[in-house]
């Protein structure tokens, strides 16, 4: 009997060790690519396994409303984060990043990006892929760069919406779209610097991509949860952000 109950005893420590090597996080589509190289040494030096769910800042924001586990979440919108925390729902909010939106085509496209968004107005443009604007911060970004260069209503009935921005992008590299308003870190992807041309489209046209994360009081990895948001903050994982166009700064922690 002794026997049997340490055992059991000892099962539950290894669980429970086990427990704290894993970390689920919730993230913006747009920190995909990023997000592919920072994870990789962040696992080797803590020897904490990440798992990362990619999808628009709205729909997590919901789940995690109605009790999703996820340990983190990083939202391309900060006021999403912000919400959670003042709901009692996270804490430790995090500003990490500013995103930037440009727009997209195919290397194959005819499309002279040195237009500008006037080159949304070409004949030959059908279809313009941004995300959707009711819960994607990148699609009300867009919205709000059509609003400033009065496109809306020229525009408007050629819009195709991605569930996320990602989703958006793939409407343009699958030829379902013209032309797209993506995230200037989906542009710097590997995947898609090989296979299109961006043009930046200039911050003061938009509302601010001011992008924040918080620690889900939902999420069981509280602890591998504040090693990966002081990991974030290291000059290393700074570095790669920047290089996909995030301008970043020390992070700033409301607890």
């Amino acid at each position: 009997m002794f026997a049997r109950r340490s055992c059991v005893v000892l099962l539950i420590a290894v669980a429970s060790v086990a427990q704290t090597k894993k970390l689920t996080i919730a993230a913006a589509a747009d920190l995909g690519p990023a997000f592919q190289e920072i994870t990789s040494p962040f696992e080797k030096q803590s020897g904490i396994k990440v798992s990362v769910i990619l999808g628009s800042s709205g729909n997590f924001f919901a789940q995690v409303e109605n009790g999703a586990p996820y340990d983190l979440f990083f939202s391309a919108d900060r006021e999403y984060a912000k919400k959670l925390q003042e709901a009692g729902l996270a804490d430790h909010l995090t500003t990490y990043a500013e995103g930037s939106i440009v727009l997209w085509v195919r290397n194959d496209s005819k499309l002279d990006l040195n237009r500008g968004m006037d080159v949304l107005l070409d004949p030959s443009v059908m279809k313009i892929a941004i995300g959707n604007p009711s819960h994607a911060p990148y699609g009300r970004a867009a919205m709000n760069a059509l609003e400033h260069y009065g496109l809306v209503a020229k525009v408007k009935d050629k819009l195709v919406f991605g569930e996320n921005i990602s989703q958006a992008t793939q409407f343009v590299q699958t030829g379902n779209a013209d032309v797209g308003i993506t995230a200037l870190s989906l542009a710097r992807a590997p995947a898609l610097k090989t296979q299109g041309r961006y043009w930046e489209i200039p911050h003061d046209t938009y509302s601010r991509i001011e992008q924040g994360a918080v620690v889900l009081k939902s999420g069981p990895n509280r602890g591998a949860a504040l090693a990966f948001l002081e990991y974030l903050n290291s000059a290393a994982a700074r570095e790669i952000m920047r290089r996909y166009g995030f301008v970043t700064r020390s992070a700033e922690t409301n607890k």
